[in-house]
């Protein structure tokens, strides 16, 4: 029998200002994300040293975290600094991500650079790593072009949906989907780890153990000739499954902790691993092509980024991104070559963070009734900017 590794990813992701507005209208809404955003280390460190977890913050999530005005405002109903040391001294492997969360492939590539950055700057103080071996693509919006900037950065790998992945050569079904890959582009090349689509499914909406373990050996089964290594990642802060405040009924209780039991007592054939872990012990091999697309969400399958651009408010939202984007660039350059004062230079950082702010993937995935957000950051944007 093939013995199968799984990694488990979570993504938590809330815009900015987002938990206290949720605290002062939706207030049990906002306990339950606290919560859910709480569970993570603790379930980590009870079930040493089988536990393994994949973790990734956005930006603006820590952001709000780390905000002493947010600890605040959540002090009688949770300590957030405290929450913040539990990740920091926890053995959980934090993937990176973008500052804002935005859709990468959508938004101007002059924008990428800074969008990666700045996500580092805040992530590593908040989650004391100095640094993060994966990087997670926000909405899981990939395309080859920024392999060079994930490299610049540093990382080893980045996780991508495996409907997108192509192989330059002859693979296997099940090699395609359970073993990392080589990627290339433009003189940088990254490993890529599938996420497995319709076990991913299955985590965002419920499973138990019997299920995952019976499903895994059969995908798996006639992968004897390399480890497999499946990796599921979903929302971790989205649905009942995550949110339940009863634990034994959500995905910590049902499934994670009973799982790693099921593991400990070695009547299965799989394991736990760190994808950092599984690439030190196996190694990446066969290069792929990984095409433009996202994750799959509702009735769209995640191509063409559907989600974010099928409306014509969508679309002029991101032209408009572009257009402001560039200005502020030009100006930027301008000042730059006039050896304008810092008040100026401030006044351009105060506009460059409404455009990043703008770019956050919510703002369109949402549609009407969130691209004004967008439109709001540009027009304070555009108003910075006329002023220097």
């Amino acid at each position: 029998m093939t013995h199968a590794f799984y990694a488990i990813g979570l993504n938590f992701h809330q815009p900015y200002n987002n938990l206290v507005e949720l605290l002062n209208t939706q207030q049990w809404e906002a306990k339950q994300l606290i919560q859910a955003y709480a569970r993570p280390p603790r379930y980590v460190e009870q079930n040493r040293p089988e536990a393994r977890l994949h973790v990734a913050f956005s930006g603006t999530l820590l952001m709000q975290l780390s905000d002493p005005g947010v600890r605040t405002t959540f002090e009688y109903d949770y300590d957030t600094q405290w929450l913040l040391q539990q990740y920091r001294s926890s053995e959980i492997e934090f993937l990176g991500s973008g500052y804002t969360h935005p859709v990468f492939p959508l938004i101007p590539q002059k924008d990428w650079e800074t969008q990666i950055g700045r996500y580092l700057e805040i992530a590593r103080p908040a989650l004391g790593r100095g640094w993060f071996p994966g990087f997670w693509p926000p909405e899981m919006g990939f395309c080859m072009e920024m392999i060079p900037y994930l490299k610049r950065f540093g990382y080893r790998y980045v996780v991508v949906d495996h409907e997108h992945i192509e192989p330059i050569s002859d693979m296997s079904w099940g090699r395609l989907r359970y073993r990392p890959h080589i990627a290339r582009y433009g003189g940088a090349e990254i490993i890529v780890v599938p996420r497995d689509r319709e076990i991913s499914n299955a985590q965002q909406s419920g499973f138990d153990p019997g299920w995952f373990a019976y499903e895994l050996g059969e995908r798996t089964k006639f992968c004897d000739d390399f480890p497999p290594l499946v990796v599921s990642w979903t929302d971790g802060d989205n649905g009942g499954w995550f949110r339940n405040l009863n634990e034994n009924s959500g995905f910590w209780g049902w499934f994670y902790q009973p799982m790693l039991q099921w593991q400990r007592s070695g009547t299965l054939a799989l394991s736990q691993i760190s994808i950092n872990e599984y690439l030190d012990r196996f190694g990446a091999d066969g290069e792929v092509c990984v095409h433009r697309g996202a994750w799959n969400t509702g009735h769209h399958d995640g191509r063409n980024f559907v989600q974010w651009t099928g409306s014509l408010l969508q679309k002029q939202g991101l032209a408009e991104i572009d257009r402001v984007s560039e200005r502020y660039h030009n100006r930027r350059w301008q000042l730059s070559e006039q050896h304008a004062g810092d008040e100026q230079h401030h006044i351009l950082d105060r506009a460059y963070w409404h455009i990043l702010r703008a770019e956050t993937s919510c703002n369109f995935f949402w549609g009407s009734r969130w691209v004004y957000r967008a439109f709001d950051d540009l027009e304070e944007a555009e108003r910075l900017i006329a002023s220097v």
